[in-house]
């Protein structure tokens, strides 16, 4: 038995889908958008221009100052240029920052709470209440392989006596469309690039093992895992034809697709050590997973089977014994890992 509820929003994929994005908004019954950018991304005329062009007259602003840290500050700010544009709809360029800041800039434009007290609120609890009602929607156009978009996640954080993180969760932070336009993801530097598509493969993997798994979620990642089988080694080795961003886009997208749902998340082993790497030390979180992924599928396959066939059959992997085929499923993600340039030792992280 299992139950699949789930709602993403509209997915469109191609070279320049962005061209498409007032008709979006226009289907969304919205008027006025405010862009939410990154302070490099949202002033790169090869990423920020085509974005305009296809807003039009939808476009109100560009509110170019979400960071790394994802800062509950930076939230608030987005807030406010929401009241002083009067924007009702907003569209999140670049990697998982981006999209997690505009979640809560969403989630903050429909408060009446002073920002002094959710401030408080967060800081003692990592939480940010979501309102009833209506929330501003959230169109995604990324710009990384993170697989941050099809999610109903917002990670921001904050300082208080140390650093707190946390943030919302809420069914309606989904975004309501998403645009994957090859020729955006070109322009992210190579570096960033490989280390988010760490992040985006793990999710794939994962969801073969999550306790939340379902048949249609096992579709969908084994079909991620053909893909980016074949598009990441590309990727790594500086490729970026239609074939190989194809295959890293759609792969990501596939990843993503049941990931995030309101009866449960399959993020899981490699997301919990990871994320407890990355958020005490000054790593990205894609190379923090490419540390740690084998080591916690090794744990895992010590112990369960870990969907291992599932995971042979997305690799494209003989199954022999169920031992052989855990260590080559292991050997196939190793490899994948080395092809991206990614960090094999902790030893390697300044």
């Amino acid at each position: 038995m299992f139950r699949f509820g789930y709602e993403p929003g509209t997915i469109r994929y191609g070279e320049d889908c962005v061209d498409a994005l007032a008709q979006e908004l226009d289907a969304l019954g919205t008027e006025r958008a405010l862009v939410v950018a990154g302070q490099t991304t949202g002033t790169t005329p090869e990423v920020i221009d085509p974005v305009r062009e296809g807003l039009g007259e939808y476009l109100v602003d560009v509110f170019a100052e979400t960071t790394p840290d994802k800062t509950l500050e930076t939230a608030f700010d987005g807030a406010d240029r929401v009241a002083e544009t009067d924007a009702d709809v907003l569209v999140a360029l670049g990697g998982g920052s981006s999209l997690d800041i505009a979640k809560a800039i969403s989630v903050l434009a429909a408060s009446e709470q002073p920002h002094d007290e959710v401030r408080e609120t967060f800081e003692e609890s990592g939480s940010i209440a979501v309102p009833d009602g209506e929330l501003p929607p959230v169109v995604a156009v990324p710009t990384t392989l993170a697989g941050a978009d099809l999610s109903m996640i917002a990670g921001v954080t904050a300082r208080r006596e140390g650093l707190v993180r946390g943030g919302a969760y809420d069914e309606r932070l989904m975004p309501s469309a998403l645009f994957y336009d090859p020729e955006l993801f070109r322009t992210t530097p190579q570096g960033v690039l490989c280390a988010s598509a760490m992040n985006g493969f793990d999710k794939a993997v994962e969801t073969l093992y999550a306790n939340t798994a379902t048949p249609i979620t096992d579709g969908t990642a084994v079909r991620a895992l053909r893909l980016l089988d074949s598009g990441l080694p590309a990727l790594g080795s500086g490729a970026r034809d239609d074939a190989t961003m194809h295959d890293a886009i759609v792969g990501t997208i596939l990843a993503q697709y049941g990931c995030s749902r309101a009866d449960g998340l399959t993020l899981s082993l490699i997301h919990a050590f990871g994320h407890g790497i990355a958020r005490g030390y000054d790593i990205r979180q894609g190379g923090a997973h490419a540390i740690i992924a084998p080591h916690a599928l090794r744990y895992l396959f010590d112990h369960v089977d870990g969907g291992r066939d599932l995971l042979a059959e997305g690799f494209d992997i003989d199954a022999a014994t169920p031992e052989t085929t855990a260590e080559r499923v292991v050997d196939r993600i190793v490899s994948i890992r080395d092809a991206l340039g990614l960090p094999s030792q902790l030893r390697e992280i300044d």
